[in-house]
């Protein structure tokens, strides 16, 4: 079995895998401050309830973008299951770079790309794969395979909070579809500018970077995260939806580097 974690902004999301098979999933809230202990507490009552047991994990990878917290998942890794964590980065990914400086790209970001080549690359055409998490970030493949660059965007709920943190007169929404476009109350218009702006955002991103990008007629669009499914309903431009797109790149990353496969 693999262990597969990807230390986010807002959730530790933690994927066990039988092979190629997502046996579980779980899901954390990122807490900077919390130690090796503490999180081996977490971890071990979720191994235990769901009848893991964790001699059977044969071994983990992970990606970090939380610096506080890369140190002390590693620790809690090496104390309660005896394993060194294999963690992403642009020198491992296996994915080309073409960033400037490859090391400022997201190791979420490359995992994603791995997994977007992997499972759709075969066709030879342009990928963008956008997520939606805490910040919405596109990430676009060249037909060739190689990791291009991309677009950072504040995420959908860092929107939420800022209108109700920066207007006066303007409650915190729930972020979700709303009955109609127009919306007839504060919080239906509230909706309605952030779920459809959104919208609007993607395909906007999307469509400029088709004319950018060589071959973008063909361009493939992948989502993943939060809203991506709901945001996906809306648009033609998302061709597929990929719930767990860094759980199995993280999985590609492991498998071939266990196989000898070279950065």
């Amino acid at each position: 079995m693999l262990l597969a974690i990807d230390v986010g902004n807002t959730n530790v999301v933690l994927g066990l895998f039988a092979g190629a098979a997502l046996e579980r999933r779980w899901r954390l809230a990122t807490l900077p401050d919390r130690t090796a202990d503490e999180l081996w507490v977490l971890v071990s009552r979720l191994l235990a309830e769901h009848e893991v047991d964790p001699a059977r994990i044969d071994g983990v990878v992970m990606s970090s973008v939380v610096p506080a917290l890369t140190r002390a998942v590693s620790d809690m890794i090496g104390r309660g299951l005896g394993h060194d964590v294999l963690r992403v980065d642009a020198g491992n990914a296996g994915l080309p770079v073409g960033y400037d400086n490859p090391a400022e790209v997201g190791a979420d970001r490359l995992v994603n790309g791995v997994a977007a080549v992997r499972m759709y690359g075969g066709a030879e055409r342009p990928i963008v794969v956008v997520d939606f998490g805490t910040a919405t970030t596109f990430d676009v493949i060249s037909a060739g395979g190689e990791y291009r660059g991309g677009v950072i965007c504040p995420g959908i709920e860092i929107s939420a909070d800022a209108l109700y943190q920066r207007a006066a007169q303007l409650p915190r929404v729930e972020v979700r579809k709303p009955a109609a476009v127009i919306g007839r109350s504060t919080v239906a218009s509230m909706q309605s500018g952030l779920f459809y702006g959104y919208v609007a955002m993607v395909e906007g991103i999307v469509q400029r970077l088709r004319a950018e990008i060589e071959g973008g007629d063909g361009l493939l669009c992948i989502g993943t995260g939060g809203l991506a499914g709901d945001i996906a309903a809306e648009t033609s431009l998302i061709d597929h939806v990929e719930p767990d797109l860094t759980l199995a790149g993280l999985r590609f990353v492991w498998e071939r580097i266990r196989e000898g496969g070279v950065g």
